[in-house]
């Protein structure tokens, strides 16, 4: 299961959020998000989970906990056709 993590900490490691979720269990991979020009955090990352009842119970244990000094929101992951446009249509 991939799940996205919100309000990371600028100073955040991906070894630290790995850390974190290791805490529940099996943690295939940890990314945190940086921006493509200044190479800075841009504040949200995903971790992947192979065992999805590992991956709810990461869900319900790191949401709202701090890390690095900032409350975590965790969250299931959406995939990309699953999330809204954030692009205003064109118009006709």
């Amino acid at each position: 299961m991939n799940l996205f993590v919100g309000n990371l900490n600028y100073s955040s490691t991906e070894q630290g959020l790995r850390a974190l979720f290791e805490e529940y269990g099996q943690v295939d991979s940890a990314k945190i998000i940086k921006d493509w020009e200044s190479g800075r955090s841009r504040g949200f990352g995903f971790i992947e989970m192979p065992n999805d009842g590992e991956a709810r119970t990461a869900v319900e244990g790191a949401n709202g906990r701090v890390l690095d000094g900032r409350p975590l929101r965790v969250s299931e992951a959406q995939s990309r056709g699953e999330r809204p446009s954030r692009r205003p249509s064109p118009a006709p």
